[in-house]
């Protein structure tokens, strides 16, 4: 049987990216979210933020760190710190 892809299944997976570093696999699920019409929450952004920082693409943590303002999702601790780390 399939399971239905939901925004925790999905953030599951982004985390589970974000812990092997893989990060190109993590924002491939981010962005076929929003492909699937599946809502991305604040968990969503850190753990693809956090799966950049991790790869050290500090570009891409930036942008998504960025996009969260523009989707009107809210930053967190976690978020505000993986896009500082991304930097150093």
């Amino acid at each position: 049987s399939r399971v239905e892809r939901d925004t925790v299944t999905y953030n599951q997976m982004v985390s589970a990216c974000e812990k092997g570093v893989q990060w190109v696999h993590a924002l491939q699920l981010f962005r076929e979210m929003a492909h699937g019409r599946v809502q991305r929450n604040s968990t969503t952004h850190s753990a693809a933020v956090s799966a950049c920082e991790k790869s050290v693409q500090w570009v891409q943590a930036l942008l998504l760190f960025h996009e969260m303002a523009d989707s009107r999702v809210e930053r967190n601790t976690i978020t505000y710190s993986a896009a500082v780390s991304a930097c150093e």
